[in-house]
């Protein structure tokens, strides 16, 4: 148990968010985006593809009006600094054409900041404006990084967006003339709105994750998978000490009943690092000068106190991991210094 609340820690997770999957579908975007930044062991393809190190997703909490759009942001959490937010909804592509040759192809559709609750749209702050296609269709996304700000240091201000699309034609102005979707049926909730912050979460990590991954990880999972082996289990034990290097640690979330809430990767290979740092030091250990003249130093025993070098990960890369949070939302979130990549003695 306290293995695993200690994990909870590492993975930055207060209370454990309930068993959705497989029932509970992501929204299709950050899956994709999952994807872009990831392979599917979870691990970074390349540092810089992701602005901050989270991005939280909160879907439309309003399924019938279809001007006004609600999403919940509570799940921030406190210092946690917002870089930018998007709102990502669907058009829908106008179903019937006027027969008037004059009529333009164009609509006006315009963002709005609900100022008061949805019952008095009326109050209401202009955000943003575009002309769109009226018979065309697919995702549009507005910037509202000031209001959303606002949002986040008062969370009583959050009233909503409201949409607006009309027509201007000689005829004089047409309202409503497209709609976007609402998650009313299975079939359209990959096309429901969606509020999507990139943050940074200003939480140091790192220092704790350089701390756990010897010895937490090494115990709990290593103990575990092992137990499950045990012809593995007992040649390991009977083998000689080996020069440092790396072996493999899979970090399996079903095994430790994670796999209802994590929707990728479903596990990962953390590895850890074994073996002895005797003198000599090959290049491939990447040995500090200091580690080099303490192996010196025990391999002659010139002091009884000079233990061997270490062997531990002389490099890590991050992680990152998709999943429900406790109030269903999605969050990407990366995770640094989570997989060893290199052994050396230090």
């Amino acid at each position: 148990a306290a293995a695993l609340q200690r994990l909870r820690e590492v993975f930055d997770i207060e209370e454990l968010p309930p068993d959705v999957l497989p029932r509970k579908k992501p929204p299709q975007f950050m899956v994709d985006l999952f994807n872009k930044v990831a392979d599917a062991n979870g691990i970074t393809r390349a540092p810089g593809l992701l602005q901050g190190d989270v991005v939280r997703s909160f879907e439309d909490r309003v399924h019938v009006d279809h001007h006004h759009f609600y999403f919940d942001i509570s799940a921030m959490e406190k210092g946690e600094q917002m870089l930018k937010a998007e709102f990502r909804v669907f058009k829908l592509k106008r179903t019937h054409r006027s027969r008037r040759s004059d009529v333009k192809h164009f609509c006006k559709v315009e963002v709005y900041e609900l100022l008061e609750n949805e019952n008095k749209p009326q109050k209401k702050h202009l955000i943003a404006s575009r002309l769109l296609s009226l018979y065309a269709e697919g995702w549009e996304v507005f910037n509202v990084t000031q209001t959303v700000s606002k949002w986040v240091g008062s969370s009583s201000s959050n009233h909503g967006f409201w949409i607006t699309a009309t027509h201007v034609s000689s005829d004089g102005m047409e309202h409503d003339v497209v709609t976007f979707a609402k998650s009313q049926s299975t079939l359209q909730e990959s096309r429901n709105a969606l509020l999507v912050l990139f943050t940074n979460s200003n939480k140091r990590r790192s220092h704790s994750f350089k701390e756990t991954l010897p010895s937490l990880m090494l115990h709990v999972f290593l103990m575990t998978l092992m137990s499950r082996r045990p012809r593995a289990a007992a040649a390991a034990a009977t083998s000689p000490l080996t020069a440092c290097h790396r072996r493999e640690l899979y970090v399996d979330f079903h095994a430790i009943g994670w796999s209802g809430w994590i929707i990728y990767p479903s596990g990962y290979n953390a590895f850890y690092c074994r073996g002895s740092c005797f003198f000599p030091l090959g290049e491939s250990l990447n040995a500090t000068n200091h580690a080099t003249v303490q192996s010196i130093v025990y391999t002659l025993k010139l002091s009884q106190d000079v233990s061997m070098p270490c062997c531990v990960p002389d490099e890590l890369k991050s992680l990152n991991l998709l999943y429900f949070d406790d109030k269903q939302n999605v969050v990407l979130k990366n995770y640094k210094d989570m997989v060893a990549t290199k052994c050396g003695c230090h």
